[in-house]
């Protein structure tokens, strides 16, 4: 996982980025030395009275001071050295109240990291300003190369004292993923109640209607009571396809009972590509079964694609174990041109595995063929996920 995105590498040259990192290393040396006088005036009154009861406040409020400026240095990098670190996660208490709050603030490690930053600043700062400075002077046909050298080393210090860590990272990237889960599960219960509303209940409302008034005939006409019921049979069977159609795109009952090979054929079988669909399951145990529930529907829509949008004329499916995970491939002949794009199948495909540390990549160059495999992480029946 990258803590902090770079630009391309490049070679060191006279264009408008090597002034700005010029700018950097000169404007280092004011920044380090404001920020090493500020940090150690506040940390060294912070820790002479940490045994007084303004000693506690005194060092969390100067911990925090000094994290939030490190956001002013992240911005600096950001501007002159085309950095992208990452910003952090606020502080965040286990339980409400100003003590939990100061606790939570002692304990942060952004907040510690930028305590040491703000101190190596200073002779760091001095380097650069001095080597900086003679080389705009007197070393100017190297200055590129010295610029690039010495902010090389200014990166690796704000990536790795200023930079989110990796398990503040984990947890931005969960809660974007729930909210992604959330907003696909509030889909699927609108798609459900819909085709509900719209399908069954509607045919099985008229279903009663249509009884009722069989009801009422049978004594006086029962030839046309009998058509009626014999209708009312007709639009019974039609109503227990439309719910077994809905039970099957929930959760079909063979991938509960026989798992992924019997589903996909099952899958497979159905699907309207003229040459028809190959599936290869070779699996020596069963996933999880929101695991195979993931891959379920992933090959269910891959294969919809193929035959409504990319006019395959055949399809192949194989899904394998590769250690600790779970791998599928779906390839198909058609027209190709298949993307990610915001809002469509193959973007909520993704979004969907993704949400469960999973991988989708799609390949899909115009004239086909089209390949797409995705990575599910492997966890055992029950619910205890295997280390990977």
């Amino acid at each position: 996982m990258d803590l902090m995105k770079t630009e391309p590498a490049r070679r060191p040259r006279f264009d408008a980025r090597m002034w700005q990192e010029v700018a950097y290393l000169l404007s280092s040396f004011p920044v380090g030395l404001a920020g090493f006088i500020v940090t150690v005036v506040l940390i060294t009154v912070s820790i002479g009275t940490v045994f007084t009861v303004i000693g506690i406040w005194l060092l969390a409020a100067t911990l925090l001071g000094l994290r939030s400026a490190s956001q002013l240095e992240r911005g600096r990098a950001r501007a002159l050295l085309g950095e992208a670190p990452g910003e952090p996660l606020p502080v965040q208490p286990t339980k409400t109240g100003r003590l939990s709050r100061a606790l939570a603030v002692l304990s942060d490690g952004l907040a510690w990291r930028s305590v040491l930053y703000f101190v190596v600043m200073l002779p760091w700062g001095i380097i650069t300003f001095t080597i900086g400075l003679v080389s705009v002077i007197t070393l100017f046909p190297f200055l590129p190369w010295i610029a690039w050298g010495l902010t090389r080393v200014s990166r690796a210090l704000v990536g790795a004292l200023l930079s989110p860590g990796a398990l503040n990272e984990r947890v931005r990237e969960l809660e974007d993923d729930r909210g992604t889960v959330v907003d696909s599960a509030a889909a699927d219960l609108r798609r459900i109640e819909r085709d509900l509303h719209d399908g069954a209940q509607a045919r099985l409302v008229a279903l009663a209607m249509d009884l009722g008034l069989a009801k009422e005939k049978l004594t006086e006409d029962p030839e046309s009571a009998a058509r009626m019921v014999s209708d009312a049979h007709s639009e019974v069977k039609l109503a227990l396809q439309e719910l077994r159609d809905l039970a099957r795109g929930i959760h079909p009952a063979v991938l509960t009972d026989r798992g992924l090979d019997a589903a996909l054929s099952s899958v497979a079988s159905r699907c309207p590509i003229p040459g028809g669909v190959r599936v290869s399951v070779e699996l020596d145990e069963r996933p999880a079964s929101a695991i195979e529930g993931i891959a379920y529907f992933t090959v269910s829509e891959l294969l919809t694609n193929a035959a409504k949008h990319a006019k395959a004329q055949t399809a192949h499916v194989e899904v394998w174990r590769s250690g600790e995970r779970l791998m599928l491939q779906v390839r198909d002949d058609g027209v190709g041109g298949a993307e990610e794009r915001p809002g469509g199948g193959l973007a909520g495909l993704a979004e969907r595995i993704r949400a469960v540390d999973g991988v989708f990549v799609v390949g899909s160059p115009i004239g086909g063929p089209t390949v797409v495999t995705a990575e599910l992480p492997w966890r055992t029946r029950g619910g205890t996920a295997t280390t990977s």
